[in-house]
């Protein structure tokens, strides 16, 4: 495994996923109480409140998995430079290519990862 091209699609997707953060963030800029107060303006039902209520949770939800991932994926780069990127935390053996390729962050095998 080539460690600078794992580095640099590691780098690509870190800077993919932090995009998504920047625009979640964004997009989550008015305050829940200005969002609520503009429907205040209309006549509208309580369900609607409720509705944004719950759409601002779910994209809090998805902005916490995001920086999630992102600190993965930091720690997966630690890894490149350690030398360590690619081999199983828990067995000490290589991790297969082909899951790392489908989860470029995997810290462990299928087999690890299960137990």
């Amino acid at each position: 495994m080539d460690p600078e091209a794992t580095r640099g699609r590691l780098h690509a997707e870190q800077s993919r996923v932090e995009q998504l953060v920047d625009g979640l963030r964004t997009e989550l800029g008015t305050s829940e109480n200005d969002d609520i107060s503009e429907l205040a303006d209309y006549d509208q039902h309580p369900a609607d409140t409720a509705t944004e209520t719950f759409e601002r949770e779910k994209d809090l939800s998805i902005l916490e998995q995001l920086e999630a991932e992102l600190v993965e994926l930091q720690a997966a780069l630690a890894r490149v430079d350690e030398g360590t990127y690619g081999i199983d935390e828990v067995t000490g053996e290589p991790i297969d290519p082909d899951r790392l390729d489908a989860f470029p962050t995997a810290r462990t095998n299928i087999e690890g990862a299960q137990r």
